[in-house]
Parts: structure tokens; C-alpha cells; sequence
């Protein structure tokens, strides 16, 4: 998976719960800045934000890092 496959996969669960860019970045204690990063492949997310991404948005981290077909 590619960073822009996390990205994009990202952004597409961010929005399917409805929540803004801000909003993500206070469940997960990050700015709005390192989210907006995260969703544009500017920068590769480490583990630790991977994990609070994934409770944030209530999925595995597996469902992260599925890669599409």
C-alpha cells in the first residue's frame, strides 16, 4: 500500500463519519495540520498516528491498511 492509498483511504473513512479535518484532529490529539499532511501523502503517518486515526474513525487497523483491488 502506498502512501497515497492510506491517504486517500483515510479521507474516505474521515468523511463516511461525517467529521471535518479538525474534528479528527481532536479525537486523535494531533493537529489539523499533521491530518491535513496524513490525507495529502506529505507526510507517512508513523504506527502510533495510524492507531489513533483508526479509534478515531471506531475501525481496525487492518481496515487501514487494506490494500484495494
Amino acid at each position: 500500500m502506498t502512501n497515497v492509498d492510506l491517504s486517500e483511504k483515510i479521507v474516505k473513512l474521515r468523511k463516511n463519519n461525517n467529521l471535518t479535518q479538525e474534528q479528527l484532529a481532536d479525537r486523535t490529539g494531533h493537529s489539523r495540520n499533521h491530518i491535513q499532511r496524513v490525507e495529502t501523502a506529505y507526510t507517512a503517518p508513523t504506527l502510533a498516528t495510524l492507531l489513533d486515526i483508526a479509534q478515531a474513525l471506531e475501525v481496525p487497523l487492518e481496515k487501514l491498511l487494506e490494500i484495494p483491488k
